[in-house]
């Protein structure tokens, strides 16, 4: 079956990262629109020239995200909140969310921005603490 992607959009990343901003502090602005505009085409690219028999799953075009953003320094301050900001959106969008903790998430973070986890090792932890969300119409609610 074919999966059809919800994509961050441009705007929706700015949104979160000024409200990161607000709530963090930090220098406001994009440094570079291009290295934005590129990494927020990372997993479009990702998926445009994957193998049609084996196409990236959620864990792979999220971490894409995530690495492109952490990597790229698009923003003047904030990378990586926006790159981590990116992985929760994109999850949430496709109907996963991440379950790890402050910690965990912080150290995977600077070790993505850092190049110490490779995208693909990105992809891996990914794989390990993304969970499929249940529905509010298949929870069982009180």
């Amino acid at each position: 079956m074919k999966t059809t992607w919800r994509w961050i959009s441009k705007s929706a990343l700015l949104m979160l990262h000024d409200e990161s901003l607000a709530e963090h502090g930090g220098g406001e602005g994009v440094r570079d629109e291009g290295l934005l505009d590129s990494a927020l085409a990372r997993p479009l690219n990702v998926m445009a020239y994957s193998d049609s028999a084996a196409p990236p799953d959620v864990a792979t075009l999220t971490a894409s995200y995530g690495v492109g953003l952490a990597k790229n320094h698009a923003f003047v301050d904030g990378n990586k909140r926006a790159a981590f900001l990116a992985v929760g959106l994109f999850l949430a969008l496709n109907g996963w969310r991440l379950q790890c903790t402050q910690a965990e998430a912080t150290f995977t973070m600077l070790a993505v921005a850092s190049g110490d986890l490779s995208e693909d090792a990105f992809a891996g932890w990914l794989r390990l603490h993304a969970a499929r969300r249940t529905s509010l119409t298949q929870a069982s609610l009180p």
